[in-house]
């Protein structure tokens, strides 16, 4: 699949968005790039999860990359949580599959306002 100028032009500010709250808050792929692609691009929320995983694999090898070459990377601490990470990636992905879409959205939502409101008191 190819996107026309108009949903690449969207890609890129999607992109961009979630670098920038990536760079500030420390968030980015599922908070900020999962709901544009909803949104802008219209793609069902499954699509838009997976394109945001895909990305963040490429944004994440960058990171460590540039990280690396100054000495900043901790190899045994990233495996530590690299390892159980991708098994919960495994087991998210796997169980997001068996939950109706409606039920994803609600859910999402209601973590998005349980964090906001959080951060608020906290």
């Amino acid at each position: 699949m190819t996107a026309d100028r108009t949903g690449a032009a969207k890609l890129v500010g999607i992109a961009l968005v979630a670098g920038l709250f990536s760079a500030l808050f420390g968030v980015g792929g599922g908070i900020i790039a999962v709901p544009l692609l909803i949104l802008a691009l219209r793609l069902p929320e499954r699509v838009a999860t997976a394109t945001s995983l895909g990305a963040i694999a490429i944004t994440a090898l960058a990171g460590v990359v540039v990280y690396g070459l100054r000495g900043e990377v901790r190899v045994g601490y990233a495996v530590l949580v690299g390892l159980p990470a991708t098994v919960g990636a495994l087991a998210g992905s796997s169980l997001q599959q068996r939950i109706r879409v409606s039920t994803l959205t609600y859910g999402f939502a209601s973590l998005l306002v349980a964090v906001g409101a959080w951060l608020l008191v906290s």
